[in-house]
């Protein structure tokens, strides 16, 4: 459990400033690129902005609103004067940091996996359960990229239809294991191209033209990697529903950085195909993409650089006899609606109405 100091705890309902000094912690990593872009694109009202990142990266400049900034090596005095600091370094970075940045005033938006399940946390997908943010003591989680985009797509259906039970395999772009990952992709295609041998440098596997199990520590038990039991237990917590039976598989495909997810849900009760379509249309963060006349579907290629997540397939599971399953299939940006711009979403509820 997370332990915050004693003015933190007396705040329950803590918000930003308007204007307030942002710092990202994390700046010069792939997430860290995006959260910087989504701040500009969106317009986010900030009186000054702060990069961090480690001591290697100090020194730098990143362009944000057609000015240079510099990038600062991150201390645990680096947060002062700061209002909200979005995190994207990783859950070590979070656990040292993120309560520092609390006791100097800040509210932390953290994108790592450090706070996600701790019951004073906030877990948060604003198009599903932003109320739970005016819960929050300082630190509000920004979930795994799977459990944010499916529960996007998931939360319309859900509402209107209880979900009784949840079947997913998912195929995850390079960019969910970082910049690095994402260059070890575009390095060994080429090699391949090129019918050089690619000896992974990041990856456990060779990426070009593969897919493999998720890179994830793997339970020789339960034969369940890291990946597949964070989305499961996340998935439940931004929905409510702590008992959903979900089962999951999650493989690793060589695109740069959109989540795709086919998804088997089952509800209470037959949901009619053309209703599931309307409630999907009408729901926020959720664009439609389901032509079946000309087989066009969600597409990595289409959702890359969309806010939107993309939902399509949508059509009777063949397998229920019941009658009472939907199959869907779900693609999402992974650097933006599975970590970046729902962090900044996150911020911008935290802003002075």
């Amino acid at each position: 459990m997370l332990t915050l100091p004693e003015t933190v705890e007396a705040q329950p309902h803590l918000n930003v400033a308007a204007n307030p000094v942002v710092a990202i912690v994390g700046a010069t990593g792939a997430v860290g690129v995006e959260l910087l872009r989504c701040l500009e694109a969106r317009n986010f009202p900030l009186s000054r902005l702060r990069l961090l990142a480690s001591p290697r990266s100090a020194g730098r400049t990143m362009t944000f609103r057609g000015e240079a900034v510099e990038v600062e090596a991150l201390t645990e005095d680096s947060f002062e004067g700061v209002g909200l600091a979005l995190f994207s370094a990783g859950s070590g970075v979070s656990k040292r940091y993120a309560a520092a940045a609390v006791k100097a005033g800040a509210v932390v938006v953290d994108n790592s996996s450090a706070f996600r399940m701790d019951p004073d946390v906030p877990l948060v997908v604003p198009e599903v359960n932003g109320a739970a943010i005016a819960r929050h003591r300082g630190i509000i989680a920004n979930p795994n990229c799977v459990a944010a985009i499916a529960t996007v797509a998931l939360a319309p259906l859900h509402r209107a239809h209880p979900i009784r039970r949840l079947h997913a395999a998912t195929y995850q772009a390079a960019s969910g294991a970082g910049a690095a990952a994402m260059e070890e992709l575009r390095e060994s295609t080429a090699a391949y191209l090129r019918g050089e041998r690619f000896e992974p440098r990041v990856l456990p596997h060779p990426y070009a033209f593969n897919l493999f199990s998720h890179n994830a520590e793997m339970d020789p038990e339960t034969g369940y990697n890291g990946e597949e039991t964070k989305v499961v237990a996340e998935t439940r917590r931004i929905m409510g529903t702590p008992e959903l039976p979900v089962g999951i598989t999650c493989i690793r495909v060589p695109v740069l950085r959109a989540h795709a997810l086919a998804l088997t849900v089952e509800f209470g009760e037959a949901v009619p195909v053309e209703e599931a379509r309307a409630l999907l249309a009408a729901a926020p963060g959720v664009k439609l993409v389901d032509d079946r006349a000309r087989n066009h579907f969600p597409m990595p290629s289409d959702a890359t650089g969309q806010d939107d997540v993309l939902v399509g397939r949508i059509r009777p599971d063949s397998g229920d006899p019941s009658g009472r399953s939907l199959c869907l299939f779900v693609v999402g940006d992974q650097l933006l609606k599975g970590a970046a711009l729902n962090a900044v979403q996150i911020a911008e509820a935290l802003l002075p109405r």
